[in-house]
Formats: structure tokens, sequence, C-alpha cells
């Protein structure tokens, strides 16, 4: 009788451990992003798929700090882009192709829409100030 090798029972298990993990993945369902309050505005986001800002922006405390999001300008494709200010201090927001977003504060991780960014990147400054996102005005000459 043959018996099982280190190598084979490492690879089975392995190979076992993806498939599980493959598996619950794709079984759970992400959470829909945060509906839209009354009077929102109906402009489309990253995706096209409309934005849950009211029309007047949102305005709120959260952990102690301000978090005032507006639709700015057309930005890129000529779609709105929301304008998110932490204590004053412009927050800068990009949009995926998929429709979610980041910050430069977590720029390796989506969120589904503005507010839920904003959030994270208080939560990830831990009380830190946000610094300005300007380039300065004379760049090295290289």
């Amino acid at each position: 009788m043959k018996k099982i090798t280190r190598r084979q029972a490492l690879g089975i298990g392995t190979g076992a451990s993806i498939a599980l993990g493959l598996s619950a993945c794709s079984s759970s369902s992400a959470p829909a992003p945060a509906a839209g309050a009354s009077g929102a505005s109906g402009s489309p986001g990253a995706s096209g798929a409309p934005l849950s800002i009211p029309t007047g922006g949102i305005d709120e405390v959260y952990e102690g700090r301000r978090i005032q999001i507006t639709l700015g300008a057309a930005g890129h494709h000529g779609m709105p882009v929301p304008n998110i200010k932490i204590d004053g201090k412009e927050l800068h927001l990009m949009g995926n192709a998929d429709g979610s977003w980041v910050t430069v504060v977590n720029h390796y991780e989506s969120f589904p829409d503005p507010v839920a960014a904003a959030r994270a990147a208080i939560r990830d400054l831990q009380g830190a100030e946000l610094a300005p996102f300007t380039l300065p005005k004379e760049a090295p000459q290289l």
C-alpha cells in the first residue's frame, strides 16, 4: 500500500482551504449602499448610478469631526463629484468604475458611498489633522 507524502498532504490541504474560501466569498453578499434621503440629488455617481446625497448636502459630526459633503461641478467624464470637507479641509475623493469610492487617506480600500469614505478617513486619521492635497507652486527641476 502506497503512503501519502507530506507534499501531497499539503497540496490537498491547501486546495481544500482555497475551495472553502472561494465558496464563502461567492455565497456572501456585499452590503448595499446607503439609501438616499428624500430630495436626493439623482446625479449619477462613478458608475452612472444616482448618488445618495441630498440636494442641500450633508453636514454631520462623526467622532467629534465635522463632515460636510456637497455636490461639486462636473468632474471627469462630465459627472458631478462630491466635495468632502473634514473640519473645513478638503478630503480628495475619487470614484471607481464599479461605483465605489476611495480617498487619499485610505487609497487601497473602496467604500460604497462618499459618506462611508469620509467616516473611514476620520477613523484612519485617529485625531490627526487632514493635510491639504495640493501640489507645490514650483515643482523641483529634475
